[in-house]
């Protein structure tokens, strides 16, 4: 191992073997809150669904919107790192990692809303027996697990190399202490045997580079499905053809939004300004604004279509969201949202060779994420709340128990991706080697050549 890989690997383990006190307050704020989750569960479950705002006209709420929230931000995975793998972009390296993590993490949580939406566990069990194979809330299923399988399968994968190397780095370690020794056979186990040979190499490759085909369209299958339980039914304000590409634009561009929070957070706790530079967060900016334009489209045209038909049903949901109830809501996504992101976004990209740039296109992530869980609670609840027939509209107003239970979920979130940071590098070492020795050799190569560098290679 030349000195330099020896300093990447060093920088890129220190966060798994240094802790700081901020980690521990991170641990322990969101295991509290996890934990208030659970007792607000367990009080659901005891006292049935009577304890939310769910009623038998609105039964789905912050529970369904929290479901496909998380599932859409669980799109990061399949965008940085599945398609910018097939088409061999480099600068995707040091994001693919925390991107898979965000992906495997947002799908588990996602899943589990399921769970709470359905008020007792043991139902949960009842769906693949009761349901028909007609229904959409089958298939939802089905494809949620099988996202979930391949995408653990796809995060496992690109971890070998780095399994390999912590454990030779715990195994070389003098009198290691009984948790070093579990920690060397976890990573032993995980290895599965690497020795960085070129025929394992090339087996790793075709695999990463299958199962990078194979998500795709697993992940654009997943959340079309999602949006069939809402398109296939009758319902004013669902009843849509144009739900499935909309709900899969949605969840790549919350998911984009969601990779570079996380980028963020992480390049500022561990220093790793050396790997997460100013172009990934201007290759980034650019993915997400063009994102935008593709919401804003799907946005114009869903509602423009609806208006433009004039039935007295849709009108009527249009003017709640418009300037009635849930105007508030409406244009919180709008300015908030969309608007507010699109012009941080356009002033980042003209400031991109400053570090000036990277707090406004946080700013416009954060922004983003939020305004599209506000989108998801607007599809639902609106349409849920107009009447069918000549009544007053219903009325929504979720409980203290659904707030916690959410609270918890984005609290698992946080907690799960802390003690990922511990168990496995945040960056993909390997391929950080990888790249440089390939940056080397090109380096070495152009000198003989010209005698001189480029000045991209400079």
């Amino acid at each position: 191992m030349s000195n330099e890989s020896k300093r990447i690997q060093d920088e890129l383990l220190a966060p798994m073997l240094t802790t700081s006190r901020a980690y521990w307050v991170t641990i322990w704020i969101s295991l509290g809150f996890v934990m208030l989750g659970i007792i607000a569960w367990i009080y659901q479950v005891v006292e049935g669904l009577g304890v939310t705002g769910l009623s038998h006209r609105v039964f789905w709420g912050i529970y369904i919107s929290n479901f496909i929230f998380f599932i859409g931000i669980s799109y990061s995975g399949t965008l940085i790192s599945a398609v910018l793998r097939l088409t061999n972009a480099g600068w995707r390296t040091p994001l693919t990692r925390m991107a898979e993590q965000i992906t495997v993490i947002g799908i588990i949580v996602g899943f589990s809303m399921i769970l709470f939406d359905m008020g007792r566990p043991g139902r949960l069990f009842l769906v693949p027996y009761a349901s028909r194979l007609q229904s959409p809330l089958f298939w939802d299923m089905l494809s949620v697990s099988t996202y979930l399988m391949g995408s653990l399968l796809f995060f496992f994968l690109p971890l070998i190399p780095d399994m390999a190397i912590l454990r030779d780095y715990f195994s070389e370690i003098d009198q290691p202490s009984r948790f070093n020794r579990i920690r060397t056979k976890f990573y032993t186990m995980c290895a599965l045997g690497w020795k960085g040979t070129p025929s394992q190499k090339k087996a790793l490759d075709k695999a990463i580079g299958f199962m990078s085909v194979i998500l795709i369209p697993i992940a654009i299958l997943c959340h079309t499905v999602i949006a069939f339980i809402f398109a296939m039914t009758w319902r004013v304000g669902w009843h849509s053809t144009i739900f499935g590409p909309y709900f899969v634009v949605a969840a790549i561009f919350s998911g984009t939004a969601a990779i570079i929070i996380v980028m963020t957070v992480m390049r500022k706790i561990y220093n790793l300004e050396e790997y997460i530079t100013q172009k990934h967060y201007r290759n980034m900016s650019y993915v997400l604004f063009l994102l935008l334009g593709g919401y804003l489209y799907f946005t114009i045209t869903e509602y423009f279509t609806t208006a433009y038909r004039a039935n007295i049903h849709d009108m009527e949901l249009l003017e709640e969201m418009f300037y009635g109830r849930y105007a508030v809501y409406f244009w919180f996504f709008i300015v908030i949202g969309m608007m507010i992101p699109g012009i941080l976004l356009l002033i980042g990209s003209w400031k991109y060779e400053s570090d000036k740039s990277i707090p406004l296109i946080f700013s416009a992530a954060v922004m983003i994420v939020v305004g599209m869980w506000v989108k998801r609670y607007i599809i639902i609840v609106p349409a849920l709340a107009r009447p069918y027939v000549e009544q007053e509209w219903s009325t929504y107003s979720p409980t203290w128990v659904e707030w916690v239970i959410t609270a918890g979920g984005v609290a698992g979130f946080v907690l799960a991706f802390a003690v990922f940071a511990k168990l496995f590098p945040l960056i993909s070492i390997w391929e950080i080697q990888e790249e440089y020795e390939k940056e080397h050799i090109t380096k070495i190569s152009t000198i003989l050549k010209t005698g001189k560098l480029s000045r991209e290679e400079q």
